[in-house]
């Protein structure tokens, strides 16, 4: 994978190069104009975006582009609403600009998988905004809940509403370990990839 960084801060880019260098081919751009530049020389996987040091024009703009790259936007302020839009704009990842190295590989990594990378409390108001808009007319069971146990059932129910696994676990009398092996295997049964896909399920049926 091939990912372009763009910040106007180079102590900011210098940071994000470290964090991915050796794994990944790198390059960098310091203002939206230089990043179009290299989108057309380089063929770019994915997109870091420093949201600091670009406009809402700009970033619609490089979320709106056809060239086929990802956009991922870490801002120094993470804030859930502008979390939404990032996501409304087609963006696959959300995060801190002084995400750890570590997060950072994995990150990328979620992302070169098809997978989409946000924070925890991004996670929960997403999560917590399902379980609002959720119907309260009974709707049919979705076939994948069949095969959970009624307990498995009560941790999924309770992660669709938006709780975390210390609050569940509290909240049914059980250990966050118990949580956490239930929701491994509530995962294999129902085939989603986490807690928001599976509250997502939840929302279905």
């Amino acid at each position: 994978m091939t990912i372009l960084l763009c910040s106007r801060n180079e102590t900011v880019r210098n940071k994000w190069s470290m964090a991915l260098k050796g794994q990944w081919q790198v390059h960098q751009a310091s203002s939206a104009k230089e990043l179009f530049i290299l989108l057309k020389r380089f063929p770019i996987q994915t997109i870091l975006l420093h949201r600091g040091s670009i406009d809402e024009r700009e970033l619609r703009e490089i979320c709106g582009r056809n060239g086929g790259s990802k956009v991922f936007v870490l801002s120094d302020r993470p804030d859930d609403k502008e979390g939404v839009v990032c996501l409304q704009l087609g963006c696959v990842g959300y995060a801190n600009t002084y995400i750890t190295p570590l997060r950072m590989k994995a990150a990328m990594e979620a992302v070169e998988s098809g997978l989409v990378w946000i924070g925890t409390s991004l996670m929960q108001h997403l999560i917590k905004g399902l379980a609002s808009a959720e119907s309260q007319e009974a709707s049919p069971v979705n076939p994948l809940l069949d095969g959970l146990s009624n307990r498995e059932y009560q941790v999924a129910r309770l992660v669709a509403e938006g709780l975390q696994n210390n609050e569940i676990a509290a909240q049914l009398d059980i250990t966050e370990r118990t949580v956490k092996a239930h929701l491994s295997s509530i995962y294999t049964k129902t085939r989603t990839k986490g807690r928001l896909s599976l509250a997502l399920l939840m929302k279905k049926g």
